[in-house]
């Protein structure tokens, strides 16, 4: 395939943006492919820099960096929190035009498809973004488009969608936790949190610090989340499972109306297996909400509590 030389005419235009700011590191606090990693080069600060260097002669481009600015899953955390006002996704998006069609253009933390594919455009109909394709008898992923949301792999039937570099966010990296966790004699319950609407706002509260009766597992979205991964608590002796996510509305992949659906249906079918359906529950939670986080895996707890192991 016949490649472009690399030029930033679209990322040059955020010369003077890239100037504003100050390092002061707010933004990695908050970058879920910072805390997995731990390496500053992955921090949007560390990004920013970077990019600066290629506008100003100093750095050449290359694959190690397409492959820090295609790592992201577009949550808008750095820009909520830079206090320079930077911002920062508008800017990794125009360096992923720049980079795209070049020798150096990398999937990142985008979705791929694989000779798997029944091409049932299903994740093509499915994407919030357009950023799939059929074309010339093949699924493509626009990789400037694509927000890694997740939602095109859990609704793969033939698991032919998938994401190069998950950074923990795939379903088996959480079922491990999982497995991990409910290991434990005093563990109880998992709860999965929606990177979007609850992380990393509760990571100085005392959620952070949760007792051992439960954990908190976050997901990229609650649409990201299989019915499988969904079950695998209970599968794995645990008492509970509390599905978070966004309010009606709030979500941009709208993930939280496939997570809505997806508890539905595993609630029907506890039902049905004569297990408890309040085992299983959602709550939506406004971004931020702390409070009424806290509130709701505090009632519901009680609710397991009151309920007892799951008998096997």
């Amino acid at each position: 395939m016949e490649t472009r030389p690399f030029e930033p005419k679209h990322l040059d235009k955020w010369k003077s943006n890239l100037d504003s700011c100050i390092r002061c590191g707010y933004c990695y606090e908050h970058c879920p492919v910072f805390k997995h990693t731990r390496w500053e080069s992955d921090s949007p600060r560390a990004k920013l820099i970077i990019l600066y260097g290629l506008l100003a002669g100093k750095l050449e481009p290359s694959t190690y960096i397409a492959d820090k600015i295609f790592s992201c899953f577009h949550c808008g955390r750095c820009v909520a929190a830079c206090s320079s006002g930077v911002p920062l996704i508008e800017v990794f998006t125009d360096a992923k035009r720049d980079f795209k069609g070049t020798a150096f253009e990398v999937s990142g933390t985008t979705s791929i498809t694989n000779s798997d594919c029944a091409a049932c455009l299903t994740c093509v109909r499915a994407c919030p973004h357009e950023a799939r394709d059929f074309i010339n008898g093949k699924i493509v992923t626009d990789t400037v488009k694509c927000q890694s949301c997740g939602i095109c792999i859990d609704i793969c039937p033939n698991n032919a969608a998938s994401s190069c570099l998950s950074y923990g966010t795939n379903s088996s990296a959480l079922k491990n936790e999982i497995g991990n966790f409910l290991e434990k004699d005093t563990s109880k319950a998992i709860v999965f949190g929606c990177n979007w609407s609850y992380y990393p706002d509760f990571q100085s509260s005392k959620m952070d610090r949760a007792p051992s009766e439960y954990k908190i597992l976050i997901n990229m979205c609650g649409g990201r989340l299989e019915k499988t991964l969904i079950l695998e608590p209970l599968l794995q002796n645990g008492w509970g499972v509390l599905v978070a996510c966004c309010p009606d509305g709030d979500c941009e992949h709208d993930g939280n109306v496939k997570a809505k659906l997806h508890v539905k249906a595993l609630r029907d079918l506890l039902g049905q297996m004569d297990i408890n359906p309040e085992r299983l529950q959602l709550v939506q939670i406004k971004h931020g909400d702390k409070a009424g986080f806290q509130k709701a895996i505090d009632t519901f707890m009680e609710t397991i509590n009151k309920l007892g192991p799951l008998k096997q």
